[in-house]
């Protein structure tokens, strides 16, 4: 996986005109995932090949800096564990 760029912004950088829809979709690919809690009854909607799941269930899913699915557990430090393996940057959506 590639670094970081740690260099400093400059106003060039935070000029948001010359951001494009796709610029914004995928900043942070490859580095940031999002932990976010979801209903069983939600999962359908971030993972459409998912089994029916019995309503009612408290989950979290990892989802890629674009929103892409990554993965569904029961517990968010599993959802965690899978980030840092591949060494993503996690941050919560609530």
């Amino acid at each position: 996986m590639s670094e970081l760029n740690t260099a400093p912004l400059t106003p060039a950088d935070l000029d948001a005109s010359a951001f494009q829809p796709a610029d914004l979709a995928v900043l942070g690919e490859g580095h940031i995932a999002y932990v976010r809690p979801i209903r069983s009854e939600e999962v359908r909607r971030f993972f459409p090949q998912a089994p029916a799941l019995t309503p009612g269930l408290d989950l979290f899913a990892l989802l890629s800096a674009s929103g892409a699915p990554i993965m569904l557990a029961d517990s968010r430090e599993t959802v965690l564990a899978n980030a840092l393996a591949q060494d993503l940057h996690t941050v919560s959506l609530h």
